[in-house]
């Protein structure tokens, strides 16, 4: 009998044994940094002369491993192994390929500090953030397994006298996978078996900042029972085999994770019928946000502070739903101001491989230029309060920067920053400060912290947003409690980890018998 489902709890380092336990563990992937890996092909490995060497952001110069990358012809070939492995994979029973996410799951599980600290290493995780990470992935694993087992069973429909009818779901093809850096494990592992778990082949691309443990995870798929060809591991740039990819005939579908940007670039070249494609094909998007915390005059401005200081500056502000805007009422502005630059005071900022390291680096050099040219202009648009200073000289980090006084059509108020950089603005009421959370292109997270009731029931109806928080942070959504997914420029509202998102890779199938 399958167990229902729950959260898998998060590692307390206070606890000697832990923080022993994940020392050993970092200790143990630091002398295995620098190995290379192959491309996965239907079961086969494939190395290639042209690598992506994946390096330590904290420690630039520190190669965590070589990847092999896949180029048009392999990733033709990529396509025609998955194509040949749907045939018969489609009708393969929901039980087995559940049971293999169930089991994927049991091997996370017992390595959960060794895969923590390859994203450490990878990603510049602090250790809280790993942890997290991961157990976000175990999360998936079980959740997308229980949810296959539940839609197996098809939906009641109703039937007559003389015919007998039944309503089934059946999966869609041959899809791409392509995954985030900044959940380098959790979302990579969630959009890669999602899919798979529903009866898909997948050709899995991650982020080229991360791929080793994306490599990480095919290894544990294939010791938990998966058959060769399901999923297909070919990390490469986008512009050569994403697009390529996107573009084929036998691609049936795309599960995106990333910027505005390319997540459009993706939905217009999908949508372009190619000669041999006899499908419409399905893309499931996930684009970025611009969030925002508002802060009205009823409220426990401590809780307010805490959660603006977690949600801005966790994981450098590299998460699709960080706090990149405050809109506090004018009457409690300067009081919230001022405790946040406190709280954010105390913010240490290092190689966290270090447990002591509230922050570390930001994922390269692109992604440090970029956030220092906003940290540039927004010396120009409002009042540095604190921070504003960077240091790439080892490796990628820059100081939580908040500034003051921003007018809400700014730049740094307007465009996804994903980093460690939050922006304050003051409103005269509720509805003001309402309108000015809406007043961007995303409506991915948001949050309004208030004890005032009938400001939470005005929120939940005109703050538009597809994850909206009340008294807490508008980061850290858990598999199963808050389904994950965003409105307008924030992408397709797939709501990842929640009762439908597999319904993403299924196609319904009604079966009408006369007797």
């Amino acid at each position: 009998m399958v167990q229902p489902y729950r959260h898998e709890p998060f590692t307390d380092f206070t606890v000697e044994e832990n923080k022993k336990a994940m020392e050993e563990a970092l200790s143990q992937v630091k002398s295995e940094l620098g190995q290379e890996y192959p491309l996965i092909i239907g079961g086969e490995r494939i190395y290639t002369d042209d690598k992506i060497a994946s390096t330590n952001p904290a420690k630039k110069d520190e190669v965590v491993g070589y990847v092999s990358k896949a180029d048009k012809e392999l990733a033709e070939k990529a396509i025609q192994v998955a194509d040949e492995t749907f045939e018969w994979w489609r009708k393969s029973t929901a039980e087995m390929r559940a049971d293999i996410l169930f089991r994927a799951a049991a091997i996370v599980r017992r390595r959960k500090h060794e895969f923590s600290a390859w994203i450490i290493h990878e990603g510049g995780k602090p250790w809280k953030e790993a942890d997290a990470d991961i157990a976000e992935g175990i999360d998936f694993l079980e959740y997308y397994g229980r949810q296959m087992l539940e839609i197996d069973k098809g939906k009641e429909i109703v039937s007559r006298p003389v015919e007998n009818n039944r309503f089934k779901y059946i999966p869609l093809g041959v899809g791409l996978v392509v995954s985030p850096w900044n959940f380098l494990f959790a979302i990579m592992c969630g959009t890669a078996v999602s899919p798979m778990v529903t009866g898909n082949t997948v050709l899995l691309k991650p982020a080229s900042s991360t791929p080793v443990i994306a490599y990480k995870l095919m290894e544990v798929l294939e010791e938990a029972g998966m058959p060769a060809g399901v999923i297909n591991y070919i990390p490469g740039s986008g512009r050569e085999i994403g697009d390529y990819v996107v573009e084929h005939p036998r691609t049936r579908f795309i599960s995106f994770t990333g910027s505005r940007e390319v997540g459009i670039g993706i939905y217009e070249k999908a949508a372009k019928v190619q000669p041999g494609q006899k499908w419409l094909k399905r893309v499931v998007a996930e684009m970025g946000g611009k969030d925002t915390i508002v802060v009205d005059n009823d409220s426990d401005l401590e809780l307010a502070a805490e959660s603006i200081m977690n949600s801005a500056f966790g994981f450098q502000g590299q998460k699709c739903s960080a706090c990149s805007r405050v809109v506090a009422h004018e009457d409690v502005y300067d009081d919230l101001l001022e405790r946040v630059a406190e709280l954010t005071k105390d913010i240490t900022v290092g190689n966290t491989t270090d447990k002591n390291y509230f922050m570390g680096p930001v994922i390269d050099q692109a992604a440090y230029d970029k956030i220092m040219g906003y940290v540039e202009t927004g010396k120009n648009e409002g009042k540095l309060v604190l921070g504003g200073e960077g240091d790439d000289s080892k490796g990628y980090f820059i100081n939580p920067t908040i500034f003051a006084d921003v007018d809400p059509e700014a730049t740094i108020m307007q465009e996804e920053i994903f980093g460690p950089v939050v922006a304050f603005t003051k409103a005269k009421d509720f509805n003001e400060a309402l309108d000015i959370a809406n007043n961007t292109e995303y409506g991915l997270t948001g949050a309004v912290i208030t004890n005032n009731r009938n400001h939470i029931e005005i929120a939940k109806e005109d703050f538009h947003v597809g994850n909206l928080y009340f008294n807490r942070g508008c980061t850290a959504a858990i598999v199963g409690y808050h389904p994950f997914g965003g409105f307008n420029m924030s992408g397709t509202d797939s709501k990842a980890g929640g009762p439908d998102y597999l319904y993403n890779f299924l196609q319904g199938k009604t079966l009408s018998e006369m007797l």
